[in-house]
């Protein structure tokens, strides 16, 4: 199969190319600016898209947007996070809605965020929107996507939880650290973050791609949703790292404004009810055995 993919160089992106590349699979890099003749260009801001010479595609995957724990967030940063997602999501799927050679399915990058705060309430689906600034991100980064779905393509809206990875996002950051004997409970630790390993992540992608019934929202994460202080005495372990320097809440508030309460302090207990449904065989539900596989480089596969 043909696949376009936006976001190819992010950490999704990458493995996702990587991995369908492998299994001989075309990957068509859809780029803002082409080093390549043979590369597709798009204008996200401008609203410019050439796929004049892409032919018939299988599956769109679209991954690309502003990285939002990149800097503090100003008004000018979160200006960036919403558009950068809206405009180039309502972009696509205008483009394919328009066109006459529509792809089977778009897959569109989408995050738990969506369910906001929600403490130890266990979210799926089927659950309301909350109302943070991220969450209303979401809500617009999906409904971008409204034009391809009235025109009958299966759209599928992934809401990624924190996604681990060594090569890049939350847990390499937190990998020195914590190796050094440094890490430690963020805040009360009480908090849940619902995650998936980037080999799940990569997966589950291609599994939406390949299984027809799967459309609409739908949670990428472990059926295993954990807290904080869980997640630090874990990594601890793994690592055989002792885990005693907390991170109080009010220091993290200082130092990453509006951001720390949104990435770091709020809790969002997410169950993956359409993807236990379907039968996804997940390749690394527990948290223990994903952090064993993804510290050690020479079984890690992406």
């Amino acid at each position: 199969m043909k696949v376009l993919i936006t976001g190819s160089s992010g950490l999704i992106g990458s493995a996702l190319a990587k991995s369908l590349t492998s299994n001989g699979h075309d990957v068509i890099r859809l780029l803002r600016h082409s080093f390549a003749n043979d590369s597709p260009v798009w204008g996200p801001e401008n609203g410019v898209m050439d796929l004049a010479d892409v032919g018939e595609i299988t599956a769109v995957v679209h991954l690309a947007g502003e990285n939002i724990a990149d800097g503090r967030w100003s008004g000018s940063k979160k200006n960036r996070i919403l558009n950068s997602r809206v405009r180039g999501t309502k972009l696509l799927a205008e483009y394919f809605a328009d066109s006459d050679q529509k792809p089977q399915v778009i897959i569109s990058a989408s995050a738990v965020g969506f369910y906001g705060d929600r403490g130890t309430e266990i979210v799926d689906e089927e659950s309301n929107a909350g109302k943070s600034f991220l969450a209303n991100v979401c809500v617009q980064w999906e409904d971008a996507l409204n034009a391809a779905v009235e025109t009958g393509i299966r759209v599928v809206k992934v809401r990624f939880g924190t996604v681990l990875s060594i090569n890049g996002g939350a847990l390499k950051k937190m990998l020195l650290p914590f190796k050094i004997g440094a890490g430690g409970v963020i805040g009360s630790g009480e908090q849940y973050m619902s995650w998936v390993s980037i080999d799940d992540a990569v997966e589950m992608i291609q599994f939406a791609i390949a299984n027809d019934s799967i459309q609409g929202p739908i949670n990428f994460v472990t059926p295993n949703a954990i807290s904080n202080r869980k997640f630090t005495r874990t990594f601890g372990q793994v690592l055989h790292r002792p885990t005693i320097f907390p991170l109080p809440a009010f220091a993290i508030r200082i130092a990453l404004g509006e951001m720390a309460d949104e990435l770091l302090l709020n809790s969002t207990r997410v169950f993956p009810k359409k993807l236990v449904e379907s039968g996804y065989k997940f390749l690394q539900p527990e948290l223990s055995q994903a952090l064993d596989h993804l510290t050690k480089a020479d079984t890690c596969k992406v």
